[in-house]
């Protein structure tokens, strides 16, 4: 009889120890979560604790997410995880993929743009922990952001510090940049440079608002004329300059007259109807440690042309 007692006595003690077992390990699990769901309840960011195999699966997910991304957004993304992938910015899933599988450097913050209940792509920020078992990659825990309105204002100062103000044309900055990056290039490329005929009689006649307004008129046809790849600047009053990377020498001067034909053409709100601009152009096979060589001599043709163009109206 006190065999079977002890042997009772044994296999409780061995059920209590289980049951010990198990108990610290779900602590650990709300150890784990806790610091989340106390985060979650105080902030606005979105916090979240993601199993990323066998597949994604949330833990936790913070209920200010549905005032950023919008109303519902909790349930549906608690229900299905793959939710995340509709509402990512095209650009930005691959992203979302590699953090998925782990292959991210999740020591740099993580930027990506959500889609809200708006239609609206915003910017987020996220500051990510990957997770693992025994080796394996199994989950993934972290903090969003929204950044939408710093990033715009960035975009607005790299935008300012890049561009002419009054044409909305690249500026002078921008434009030797662009001339230091093929330097280091191989390719064929040409370099136009063009200069306003009449810029001071105006402002003088009609006073510089006037002669603002040729600058921009002048802008425009420049970039009626000009692809995405071509880089078309002003460099400082009525001065302007272009990249054509990868032309040849009969596409240049088509170029050319094409953006000619469109200055004695012009259909804005100046009081004549043609803009005289001088232009030169310097043309090379190959970019590669020649481009202010090549701006060098395309500033000359064009003063050239211009010295040539003023002493046939003397005629």
């Amino acid at each position: 009889m006190w065999i079977v007692l002890v042997m009772m006595m044994i296999v409780l003690l061995l059920v209590c120890a289980m049951l010990f077992l198990r108990i610290t390990q779900l602590q650990k699990e709300v150890d784990i979560y806790n610091p989340l769901v106390e985060a979650g309840k105080n902030i606005r960011d979105i916090v979240y604790y993601c199993e990323t195999v066998p597949k994604l699966k949330y833990r936790y997910l913070s209920p200010s997410v549905n005032n950023v991304i919008g109303p519902n957004t909790l349930e549906e993304h608690l229900k299905n995880p793959e939710l995340i992938y509709d509402i990512v910015h095209p650009d930005d899933i691959e992203i979302l993929k590699k953090k998925q599988l782990g292959e991210l450097n999740f020591n740099e913050p993580i930027r990506v743009r959500y889609r809200n209940h708006l239609g609206e792509y915003v910017w987020f920020e996220e500051y990510a922990t990957p997770l693992y078992k025994n080796g394996k990659y199994v989950a993934v825990q972290g903090v969003f952001r929204n950044i939408d309105e710093v990033v715009t204002l960035q975009q607005q100062l790299e935008y300012k510090s890049t561009h002419d103000s009054l044409t909305g044309l690249f500026n002078r900055y921008y434009f030797h940049s662009k001339m230091d990056d093929y330097n280091k290039q191989d390719i064929s490329i040409a370099v136009i440079v063009g200069d306003l005929d009449e810029l001071k009689a105006i402002n003088d006649k009609y006073g510089h608002q006037l002669g603002d307004q040729l600058i921009s008129e002048a802008a425009k046809c420049l970039n009626i004329c000009s692809e995405q790849e071509v880089t078309v600047a002003r460099l400082g009053g009525d001065e302007f300059a272009i990249l054509l990377p990868e032309v040849t020498v009969s596409e240049v001067e088509q170029y050319i007259r094409d953006l000619e034909r469109n200055l004695l053409q012009v259909d804005g709100e100046l009081s004549f109807s043609s803009i005289q601009m001088s232009l030169g152009y310097e043309f090379s096979d190959s970019s590669f440690g020649v481009m202010e060589k090549l701006f060098n001599k395309a500033d000359a043709n064009m003063y050239r042309n211009k010295r040539k163009k003023k002493s046939l109206s003397e005629v």
